[in-house]
C-alpha cells in the first residue's frame, strides 16, 4: 500500500456541539462538491476522535441527517453531555478543578501528570461501572467498529504517567476503545481502561494535535473552540503554534473556526445534547459558504 502524505484532515474537541458542527460543515463541504473525507490522514482528538471515526465510515451527508433526525433532546445544565442516555457526563465542577491544575502546573507535561492523577483520584471512589457505560455509549455513536483502512490517528493521554499516546490501527487497540479513551475527560468521565492502562482525553496532548499532521503538504483544521486555549502561551499548545510548526515545515494550512451562526448555536454548553441538530445546521450551511475558499488548496 503507497501511503500518500498529500492532505490531512484534523477535527478537534468541543463537546456534543462541537462533534455535530463538525459533521455539519465536513457534510455542507460534501454536498457542495469537496470530501475532506478522503484525506490521507485523519486525525481525531476528544469529540474530533468520534467525529473521525464516524466520516471514515459513513457519508457526510447521512451522518448529519442522523442527527436532524434524533429525538429532541431535553436541554441541561453544565453537568450533563449524556443526560437523558446515561448517567455520565462532566463533573459539575470540572472546570474549576482543571483550571487550578493548569495554574499550579509547572509546564505541560507536569500539567498532563496532575490531570492523570487527579482524574484517578476521583475514580477511585466510584463503583467502577462508568466504564461499561461510556464504552456502550462510544459503540453507539459509531457506524463501523472497525479501523479503517486509510490512516486514522486517534489521541490520548496515559492517565498513570502523563505521556502522550496516539493509537492508530496497527495499535493493537479496538477503535471504540481508542475513541473512548480520547473522550474520557476524567472528571465524569472516567479515565478508560485498555489492559493494564487508564487514559484521559487526548486534547490534554495539544488542544487540535495538528502536529501530527508533520509532514503533509496541505492541512486543514476543524477547531470548535476556534483555537483557543486555556493553557499558557508558552507551553505551545494553542493551534497557532501547531500552524507555525507545520509551516515551518512547508505545509499549506487552513482553519475552519465557527461562524456567528455557529457559535450561537453552541450556546453557553457545548457539552448539552440539545444543541446538536442547530450546531450541525450551522455547521452545514457554513461548509457550503466556504467550499469555494478552499477547493483550489484542497483539490
Amino acid at each position: 500500500m503507497v501511503i500518500r502524505r498529500e492532505r490531512a484532515l484534523v477535527l478537534h474537541g468541543g463537546g456534543s456541539a462541537g462533534n455535530a458542527w463538525e459533521i455539519g460543515v465536513v457534510a455542507g463541504l460534501f454536498d457542495a462538491g469537496l470530501d475532506v473525507t478522503e484525506a490521507d490522514l485523519i486525525i481525531g482528538t476528544s469529540a474530533g476522535s468520534t467525529a473521525a471515526a464516524q466520516i471514515t465510515s459513513a457519508i457526510p451527508t447521512e451522518l448529519l441527517a442522523a442527527i436532524l433526525s434524533a429525538a429532541p433532546q431535553q436541554r441541561t445544565g453544565p453537568g450533563g453531555p449524556e443526560a437523558g442516555r446515561v448517567p455520565i457526563g462532566p463533573a459539575a465542577n470540572h472546570m474549576e478543578i482543571t483550571s487550578r491544575i493548569i495554574a499550579a502546573a509547572e509546564n505541560a507535561a507536569d500539567m498532563r501528570r496532575r490531570m492523570g492523577a487527579a482524574a484517578l483520584e476521583m475514580d477511585a471512589a466510584s463503583d467502577g461501572s462508568g466504564q461499561t457505560r461510556w464504552c456502550a455509549v462510544v459503540a453507539a455513536r459509531l457506524p463501523s467498529q472497525r479501523w479503517p483502512e486509510r490512516p486514522l490517528l486517534i489521541t490520548a493521554v496515559d492517565a498513570h504517567t502523563g505521556e502522550p499516546v496516539v493509537f492508530d490501527r496497527h495499535s493493537g487497540v479496538d477503535l471504540v476503545d481508542a475513541v473512548a479513551a480520547s473522550t474520557s475527560n476524567g472528571f465524569g468521565v472516567p479515565p478508560y481502561r485498555i489492559g493494564d492502562n487508564r487514559y484521559i482525553d487526548g486534547g490534554y496532548r495539544r488542544n487540535e494535535n495538528a502536529d501530527l499532521a508533520a509532514g503533509y503538504a496541505r492541512v486543514l483544521v476543524l477547531s470548535p473552540f476556534g483555537g483557543r486555549s486555556r493553557h499558557p502561551l508558552e507551553w505551545s499548545m494553542h493551534l497557532a503554534a501547531q500552524v507555525d510548526q507545520l509551516r515551518a515545515g512547508n505545509s499549506r494550512v487552513e482553519t475552519i473556526f465557527p461562524d456567528g451562526d455557529s457559535l450561537s448555536a453552541f450556546g453557553v454548553n457545548m457539552m448539552d445534547l440539545s444543541t446538536r441538530p442547530a450546531a450541525a445546521q450551522a455547521g452545514y450551511k457554513q461548509g457550503r459558504v466556504l467550499v469555494n475558499q478552499l477547493a483550489e488548496f484542497w483539490r
